[in-house]
């Protein structure tokens, strides 16, 4: 896998519905999750190759660095935006990488209208961003078992430790 690779599977939101509009052609199952992931780790590897067992292509919502700063506070990210994401295209089970500015995937969900809506195990349904519009359209909404000691914010405290 080359880079070139990599970085063509981050889309800006254009870019994406056009590549939606030819998966959706090709009959594809559209999978979206969405987070931070400032520091990838094997929480967020599970998660994201759970997500490929759910459709046949996955779209992962990046939160810009402006966002992230606005979720987590002032010493976050830890890892600039461009390098998050490429992190997560050189991932063979994510099919693109969209960056969203806001501090929640409400509207991007709304653009992408997957057919599959996933969060980690650590949300409810009924709290999970988004879930509401997919329901509405007959779309899923699923959680992934969250692996226990496997967070960004856990990983960042043992490090000052």
């Amino acid at each position: 896998m080359n880079s070139d690779f990599i970085e063509q599977k981050i889309l800006s939101p254009d870019a994406l519905q056009k590549r939606i509009a030819f998966w959706r052609m090709l009959g594809d199952k559209i999978v979206f999750t969405n987070g931070c992931f400032d520091i990838l780790h094997q929480g967020h590897v599970h998660l994201l190759a759970t997500c490929n067992e759910f459709g046949d292509r996955v779209i992962v919502g990046l939160n810009s660095d402006a966002s992230v700063k606005r979720l987590k506070g002032e010493s976050r990210p830890v890892n600039d935006e461009q390098s998050r994401a490429i992190l997560l295209a050189a991932l063979q089970f994510v099919d693109a990488v969209v960056l969203f500015e806001e501090d929640t995937p409400e509207n991007i969900i709304h653009f992408i209208h997957p057919d599959v809506l996933v969060k980690g195990g650590d949300w409810q349904k009924d709290e999970i961003v988004g879930s509401d519009f997919v329901n509405e359209y007959g779309g899923e909404v699923k959680t992934v078992s969250y692996l226990k000691g496997f967070s960004t914010t856990e990983i960042i405290a043992k490090g000052k430790k």
